[in-house]
């Protein structure tokens, strides 16, 4: 989403408040038309909640809690309550100035009261995985465990009274506000990402929108539209008095805030702004689209009979979805789009790829679809998971989806035409996966997962199983807050500690792992200090966001990209030349990394003594030497740092002795033992180089198996080194 912006409506409620402590309101379709919402406004604690049709149940059962609490709390003012994020075990919590959180069942019953002060709590909501409640106390933000074992986490956010906060159930950030006239992002561990200006008053309300992409900020006569990352997208002024409370529409298009003027403001998300190469589109009104072509400049307006929900733009296709229809529009033809129906409510995401795409909601899971609107599959993830995913946690390409499940530690692979999960290819991580991103260039088996972490640690890991790499994670650097792969090549991008960082070739990392810190570029700008967010990366330009919300461009060479072409092609012979005319050790390295993939050893040869790797550069011409083919295959496997692909090649090929002489040689000798034994071959060789290394170092044996062999065996030099001679000669 670019540019958007809140387009507020006034409506005041006709003298309908009744102040009493048992009453709470329900109206629907009052002032501007409210397209299936029904707003729920709390008299006594001053809330508003918006929620669809379809779980109108749902609005009433926080009705009848919020007057049970009215009836059952002490008598001090009820400052907010909240519902927990699993539906299934509904639960409610309240606070307020007696500084208590009382946590209710869905009958009304108290189960705990899970934090008492001496001072009021103004603020609280529950976090994502709703195991913790993070409230205000003060001037510091506290984050309590259910769990009475676990300490609470606790920091100090504002140099005032904290009045407000949210926590968002999909990206997993904080954002707060006070009396100090600033609204600050945190993530989940207290490290603040953005802390705004100063704001005429203090900040009052604050709500995440459900796809976790923007938050609204309310104050005295003041709705702010945001950006995840804090920069604002639009001011309104109203005269509306203060903004109490706000709420989301479900499909996160509308907005409803409590004012304490007596009138309720509604908001429309307007003015959204898509580019994909030559193409811009627009979202001028609820339901108007306008796409412009920057090439010919031609411009269509799209018109559609319910107001918009979701837009994406890529690979030449519009995708369009309203609460009832998705369109899929061709940029080759605009007038005829491909209309398909939705049965099960608004979309949550929408993610393309070349051949098809992928729309996700609450009630069905993620569908595939190809551009034709054909359904290719389905991955049924109904409940909060579903209704959890982002950018960040879904990755699509023709082949192949990546998902993070909800806990945020398992990242779970699926067929992208089938729908079946690659259970084989799960990947399980030991702290939070943050985001992750599919390379979109090759086959299926040169697939590569590139997630970061809670730590801010970025790892790079194959997609799929049956290749000749292993497939657990690799580590590629720290202090990664962003990253993006490259749309024609396979290239990685990350904001790597305030520097633009692009590895040119990071599957050289399963080839030659020496080579990958030659195979970067660092760029460091003044532009690039203030956080910025990967947002693209096309051709040979990467866009990215800062934090304060000014866009910015950076260009790399265009010879890596062209040097990717010729190695996917081939053509290593017009690769070799690209790299003598550019004269960049980068792509040197590069070609070494690609060549060696490819088995291409003359190349290889050749790229790594241009950058002085002799010693590479003579234990290739030894494997090139090698007259059986199994034999090069193995020793190019050692090459790459594989001795278990290596000893498998050996075995397979009836090599026994040369799987046997590499254990030993890597000092695996039970390893080397078991082999001796199981093809009863050698085993005496194996017992005499064991003897004479524990000779060389002056220890005895300690080995069970070792010892068991050496009083059986009487070991003859002469005769050992005649079979190795034999084996020499025959292998």
């Amino acid at each position: 989403m670019g540019s958007s912006c809140l387009f507020p409506d006034l409506v005041e409620w006709r003298k309908l408040w009744k102040h009493t402590k048992e009453q709470c309101w329900v109206f629907g379709g009052v002032g501007m038309e409210l397209h299936c919402l029904h707003v729920c406004v709390c008299v006594c604690c001053v809330c508003v909640v918006c929620v669809p049709v379809f779980m109108s149940v749902r609005a009433c059962v926080h009705v009848w809690v919020c007057a049970c609490v009215h009836v059952f709390c002490m008598f001090v003012a009820l400052v907010c309550m909240y519902w927990n994020m699993s539906i299934s075990i509904v639960v409610h919590s309240t606070d307020g100035e007696d500084g208590a959180i009382k946590i209710w069942s869905k009958t009304g019953m108290l189960r705990t009261i899970l934090v008492q002060t001496s001072s009021p709590i103004y603020s609280c909501c529950w976090s994502p995985d709703s195991d913790q409640v993070l409230y205000a106390g003060g001037k510091t933000l506290i984050i309590k465990p259910l769990q009475p074992s676990l300490k609470p986490t606790q920091w100090k956010a504002h140099d005032s009274l904290i009045l407000t906060l949210d926590w968002s159930p999909t990206n997993n950030l904080i954002v707060s506000g006070g009396e100090d006239r600033k609204y600050k992002v945190w993530d989940s561990y207290g490290r603040n990402i953005y802390s705004s200006l100063l704001h005429d008053s203090p900040i009052i309300s604050l709500a995440w929108a459900p796809d976790g992409e923007l938050f609204a900020v309310g104050a005295f006569d003041t709705l702010r539209l945001c950006d995840k990352t804090g920069w604002s997208h639009s001011l309104e002024k109203a005269s509306t008095g203060t903004v109490l409370r706000m709420a989301w529409a479900g499909d996160g298009t509308q907005l409803a805030g409590a004012c304490a003027n007596g009138q309720v403001v509604f908001a429309q998300v307007v003015n959204r702004h898509l580019e994909w190469h030559n193409l811009e589109a627009f979202v001028n009104e609820d339901n108007t689209i306008s796409v412009k072509d920057i090439i010919n400049d031609s411009k269509e307006s799209l018109e559609f009979h319910d107001r918009i929900v979701r837009v994406s733009l890529a690979w030449g296709h519009l995708i369009v979805t309203t609460p009832l229809q998705c369109y899929i529009y061709n940029s080759r033809n605009w007038t005829t789009p491909v209309t398909l129906d939705l049965k099960n409510g608004s979309i949550n995401l929408i993610k393309q790829a070349e051949r098809h795409f992928l729309i996700a909601d609450c009630m069905s899971g993620v569908q595939i679809i190809s551009y034709e609107g054909r359904q290719l599959s389905l991955i049924k993830m109904a409940g909060p998971n579903a209704g959890s995913l982002n950018d960040l946690t879904v990755s699509l390409t023709n082949d192949t989806i990546a998902i993070r499940n909800q806990d945020g530690k398992e990242i779970h692979i699926y067929d992208a035409l089938t729908g079946k999960e690659r259970t084989d290819r799960t990947v399980k991580h030991q702290t939070e996966v943050t985001s992750l991103a599919l390379n979109n260039i090759g086959t299926m088996a040169e697939r590569l997962l590139s997630f970061t972490d809670k730590n801010h640690d970025l790892y790079l890991t194959l997609a799929h199983t049956g290749s000749q790499y292993p497939t657990s994670p690799i580590c590629l650097g720290s202090m990664v807050t962003s990253i993006c792969w490259n749309s024609s090549a396979n290239m990685l991008a990350a904001m790597q500690d305030g520097k633009f960082v692009l590895w040119y070739h990071p599957a050289v990392v399963y080839t030659d792992r020496d080579l990958l810190p030659q195979t970067l570029l660092r760029k460091e700008r003044n532009e690039f200090v203030k956080n910025p967010q990967l947002l693209r990366f096309t051709g040979n330009h990467c866009s990215l966001r800062r934090s304060d919300g000014a866009l910015i461009t950076t260009s790399i060479p265009p010879f890596p990209a062209i040097l990717h072409q010729h190695a996917s092609a081939g053509k290593w012979q017009l690769a070799t030349h690209l790299c003598r005319f550019v004269k960049d050790g980068c792509l040197w390295a590069c070609l070494a990394g690609m060549a060696i993939s490819s088995k291409d050893l003359a190349t290889a040869e050749v790229a790594y003594a241009a950058i002085n790797e002799v010693h590479k550069v003579q234990y290739i011409q030894h494997i090139r030497s090698l007259s059986s083919a199994d034999r090069r295959s193995a020793e190019l496997a050692l090459f790459c740092h594989q001795p278990q692909q290596a000893e498998a090649i050996y075995l397979q090929s009836g090599l026994t002795y040369r799987a046997i002489e590499l254990n030993i040689t890597l000092f695996n000798w039970e390893r080397a033992l078991e082999l001796a034994v199981k093809y009863k071959t050698h085993i005496d060789t194996v017992m005499a180089f064991r003897q004479k290394y524990l000779a060389g170092i002056g220890c005895q044996e300690s080995l069970k198996n070792f010892v068991q062999f050496s009083e059986q065996l009487t070991l003859d030099w002469d005769m050992i080194n005649a079979k190795i001679a034999t084996e020499e000669e025959t292998s």
